[in-house]
């Protein structure tokens, strides 16, 4: 019997090779000067390949975020799960990747204002995940939405914390804990 295998790359190695492409190029030319054609040559990849894991080219460094706070956002569905429980999944065992280096690097990489960009967007779906959230438990909307806006610049603050310290400092999700116990 033959199994079909698909063709190419798998698509985490393929996403990988990408962020990895990007970062480099990042690093040696500078985000505005770097194109998409550019990282997907580097990376060995067809340029369309691109558009099949990212949509922009910021997406790149914040795949990885995005993955865990589109599971956050399952957790928090889930009344059994805290909201506090919920967002710090986004941290438990998160390693050092493209967007850690990005943030460590932002001036060298040209990036400074992409990323803060970047996260304002990032931060602000956050929220509005924790606010829904909120809303179902019952909460006001003013209360609610005061709530989450502090839960949401927790998880960052903690972000751009741990990407500062990655080697010396404590796992994200304990810096990711304290900045929760700080919003309540």
């Amino acid at each position: 019997m033959l199994v079909s295998r698909p063709i190419g790359r798998p698509r985490v190695s393929s996403r990988e090779t990408l962020a990895e492409a990007a970062c480099e190029l990042f690093l040696e030319r500078g985000y505005d000067a770097t194109s998409i054609s550019d990282i997907t040559r580097r990376a060995g990849v067809a340029r369309s390949s691109f558009f099949n894991y990212f949509d922009a080219k910021g997406d790149v460094l914040w795949a990885g975020f995005d993955e865990r706070a589109d599971a956050a956002a399952d957790a928090l569905a889930d009344p059994g799960v805290t909201v506090a429980a919920a967002l710090v999944g986004i941290a438990t065992d998160l390693v050092p990747d493209a967007l850690a280096l990005a943030i460590t690097n932002a001036d060298a990489m040209g990036i400074a204002a992409e990323l803060e960009r970047d996260r304002a967007l990032r931060q602000r779906r956050v929220q509005r995940d924790v606010i829904a959230r909120l809303r179902r438990d019952g909460a006001e909307r003013l209360v609610a939405e005061v709530r989450a806006g502090a839960y949401a610049a927790a998880v960052l603050a903690a972000l751009w914390a741990w990407a500062d310290r990655t080697s010396a400092g404590p796992p994200l999700a304990a810096l990711l804990r304290d900045a929760l116990a700080q919003a309540d």
